[in-house]
């Protein structure tokens, strides 16, 4: 097997999404094809019995079940798959789109959805290519899967509506042209189950996790750093003061944070009890550790998960319809990630506010600009971490239990998972952002008069930093260095 191959037999994991980003070997091995191939086998002999329906296959879907659908398999995919052709919006994001196509690929090749083998090889082939279905953001619930952002994913791979490929939108049948892949061929089966799942919600999901976690690392950086370059006494990270607290995240931070201020010296100066948002560092960081390993259980089985409707099981002869497209887990882990990325997006915020304030950053000027009223400093970037913080908040209200029904009432409890794993992907970019700036002040507050760090872990963050960034001295636009201290202190390794 090729080392850069994504193996279907495998538990699926986050770090494959991320691969997913650009072209890569998804390997349909003899294994897979052989429980695919009996999983359809198993179909064909359950639609020859004309007594046993099989929702989408011999009857109409969602509220109209009750209804025979079309004898013609071509006919019925389009039948599927015409309708949901609703969606509006914005394309989404090249990454997130392939990571979804990844994951309906794994539940698919799992052999209990009833799919043709050459389905599976398909998505495998355009996984190998910089191709990417042109999916609007707005029209899904999350409740019978992702409806209509997969059913235009699946169009597109037939050569209808819209893709990219190198990074140009174009019509689908070109680009699938363009990059050597046949268009696909499926009956209604086919596009049932390739609709009937949550893979967009669990990619989401899965790619915001990832970002928040490492904006959650570089905050626990950074505020080792403020700490060091202020002067604080670090008796706030006291184990027996954390062991005390009794909560697992906090005392696995607070751990974490000493160790990168290990050898750090206070100055003295400080007054006794610094601001919560330096002394609760480690409960509130902590509190947030304990909020993502949640989250990285429902992430790990959503990778795991077979999402479709129904599911047919060859060992035993049964077909099972049910409720396995219902994305309710991942719409909770995602408001919770949502909950996390506001708290820690407001803690970057007031540490910033509180190192460009001279009443608090222990003399340091103004806006920590080099020559204040002719120069500006910081003033401009805090204006925009204000701006974040506030959309993060707008964006924060829970998805979840937000349910309306819908689909005749066919789906009256809907869990909105899409919209919760959406909205926590984009404030996951935002909490990036935030820590770029707060990046960017501390690594200024040296060039104004902070002290030289301590500790050998702060002087080497510090370093890395004006390695990158300039002194803002004069003013210049700092919005490239926000992206680039973002890049650099989220891509660093994890200090456990």
């Amino acid at each position: 097997m090729p080392i850069d191959s994504i193996d279907l037999s495998a538990p699926l994991r986050s770090s494959d999404l991320h691969r997913a980003a650009t072209p890569v070997s998804v390997v349909v091995d003899a294994a897979v094809r052989g429980r695919v191939e009996r999983g359809r086998e198993f179909l064909r002999t359950v639609l020859a019995e004309q007594d046993r329906p099989v929702y989408g296959a011999t009857t109409g879907f969602g509220a109209l079940v009750g209804f025979a659908g079309r004898t013609d398999e071509a006919d019925q995919c389009d039948n599927t798959l015409a309708h949901l052709g609703a969606g509006q919006g914005p394309d989404l994001a090249p990454e997130v789109s392939r990571a979804a196509l990844l994951v309906r690929t794994w539940s698919l090749a799992q052999g209990a959805s009833g799919v043709s083998a050459p389905v599976v090889d398909g998505l495998a082939a355009m996984l190998a290519t910089t191709f990417v279905p042109a999916i609007p953001r707005y029209g899904s619930v999350g409740a019978s899967g992702d409806l209509i952002p997969l059913a235009y994913a699946i169009q597109a791979l037939r050569g209808r509506g819209h893709a990219y490929l190198d990074g140009s939108r174009m019509p689908a049948s070109e680009a699938l042209e363009a990059a050597r892949l046949t268009p696909l061929t499926l009956d209604g089966r086919d596009a049932l189950a390739f609709v009937n799942g949550t893979s967009l919600t669990t990619a989401a999901t899965a790619l915001a996790l990832d970002s928040v976690r490492a904006s959650h690392q570089a905050l626990q950086r950074l505020t080792c750093l403020l700490v060091d370059l202020l002067g604080c006494d670090s008796g706030f990270l006291d184990p027996n003061l954390l062991s005390a607290y009794g909560h697992p995240g906090a005392v696995g931070v607070a751990d974490g944070m000493r160790k990168t201020l290990a050898g750090t010296v206070p100055s003295g100066t400080r007054a006794l009890q610094e601001p919560y948002s330096i002394r609760c560092s480690p409960q509130l960081l902590g509190a947030a550790e304990d909020a993502l390993r949640y989250v990285d259980g429902v992430v790990e089985s959503d990778l795991r998960s077979i999402s479709d409707n129904p599911l047919f099981f060859p060992h035993n002869g049964s077909v099972v319809h049910g409720g396995n497209f219902f994305g309710q887990p991942a719409a909770f882990a995602a408001d919770m990630l949502a909950m996390v990325t506001g708290q820690l997006g407001n803690l970057a915020e007031r540490q910033l506010d509180l190192l460009v304030d001279p009443a608090r950053n222990g003399g340091l000027p103004p806006m920590l600009a080099a020559g204040p009223g002719q120069q500006h400093g910081m003033q401009g970037v805090q204006l925009a971490t204000t701006a974040f913080v506030a959309e993060i908040r707008r964006a924060a209200v829970p998805a979840s239990m937000q349910s309306l029904p819908t689909n005749l009432h066919n789906q009256d409890v809907v869990p909105f998972g899409t919209q919760a794993a959406l909205r926590s992907y984009d404030m996951a970019a935002l909490l990036r952002l935030l820590c770029g700036s707060l990046a960017v002040g501390l690594r200024q507050a040296t060039h104004v008069g902070a002290r030289r760090p301590t500790s050998p872990g702060c002087a080497a963050l510090l370093d890395a930093l004006a390695e990158s960034i300039p002194p803002i001295d004069p003013d210049r636009p700092l919005d490239a260095d926000v992206r680039t201290a973002a890049d650099l202190v989220t891509a660093m390794p994890s200090d456990s």
